[in-house]
């Protein structure tokens, strides 16, 4: 009887859910989402001010994209209102703040949800402690908070030079061993300082994907973003996420296919933030860097998660 894998998939925003787990969950694997916490943007950033509650942006995205539901509950979960005292907010960021309030318990309002949506992998928090991501500008000012390096009010021309938490946030216990018992740790894509790096500086996390016999593989991004990987290549995405972790990665997944430049401006219309196509940059180790067209045949420029789970599977 063959080996079935185990996948522990690391990050937040859409990028982790729509490129990665769109495509492994209907494959013959085990997942485990391990999803950023410390949102502080938007409906998310609202309810955990209103409430002191965890970020319930990130890991909402995660049980969406592995629901196994009718599509009426998926949408609902995925609705957000336009008008009103609840404008802006999301449904399920409400009805995952309302589970919490009402069993005062996080990883009991995470299970219900599990079951909710029929869902027959493992969503999980990387931490459950409070904290936010901050970023030391190569002018040494500090920004705090994971909307502020998200979307800059500051000069977005500047280098981040350093991130942290304050204060620091431990690992949840049962992503610590989700990592340890994978067959494949994959992280990314997502905007590196504002979600990965978070992800990365949660005390335990990148210890364990070092220690693990797991292959680790990292996905980089499509698009350069405003104020965070401004002019970066492969290589550089690369360096910086092994910084955060204090080592290699196996594994990074990088995109070869590069449309014409009227489908990326139309893209850019709405997402005024990326600046341009990930470049290789300098000479890569085939050996550690697999090239791949990894992008939608059409429309905006986000990985196809067919082809990349194609790839995540024949690693």
């Amino acid at each position: 009887m063959s080996h079935k894998q185990k996948l522990a998939c690391l990050g937040g925003g859409n990028g982790m859910p729509r490129a990665v787990l769109d495509g492994l969950k209907n494959k013959d694997v085990e997942i485990a989402a391990i999803c950023a916490m410390l949102d502080s943007g938007g409906s998310s950033g609202r309810l955990r001010e209103d409430y002191g509650i965890l970020s319930p942006g990130d890991i909402r995205r995660a049980f969406v994209a592995l629901a196994n539901t009718s599509p009426v509950i998926e949408e609902l979960f995925d609705y957000r209102f336009q008008a009103g005292e609840l404008r802006g907010h999301n449904f399920a960021n409400l009805f995952i703040t309302a589970l919490k309030l009402t069993t005062n318990d996080h990883e009991k309002a995470f299970e219900t949800i599990n079951q909710l949506l029929n869902i027959s992998h493992k969503v999980l928090p990387v931490t459950l402690d409070n904290s936010e991501v901050c970023a030391v500008l190569e002018n040494g000012r500090v920004i705090e908070g994971e909307t502020n390096i998200d979307i800059p009010k500051h000069n977005g021309r500047l280098k981040i030079k350093k991130v942290f938490l304050k204060p620091k946030a431990r690992a949840y216990p049962k992503a610590m061993n989700a990592i340890y018992e994978s067959d494949k740790i994959i992280i990314g894509p997502g905007d590196l300082f504002s979600t990965l790096a978070q992800i990365l500086l949660t005390e335990g996390i990148s210890g364990a994907i070092r220690r693990s016999a797991g292959k680790s593989i990292y996905v980089c991004n499509l698009m350069t973003k405003h104020g965070e990987t401004n002019g970066f290549t492969v290589l550089d995405f690369t360096k910086k996420m092994e910084e955060l972790l204090g080592g290699e990665f196996d594994k990074v997944i990088y995109n070869t296919n590069f449309p014409d430049s009227k489908r990326i401006e139309e893209y850019k219309k709405s997402h005024e933030e990326l600046l341009e196509m990930v470049n290789p940059g300098d000479e890569l180790d085939p050996e550690k860097y697999i090239g791949a067209d990894v992008l939608t045949d059409s429309g905006g420029i986000i990985h196809d998660p067919e082809k990349l789970s194609e790839v995540i599977i024949n690693i």
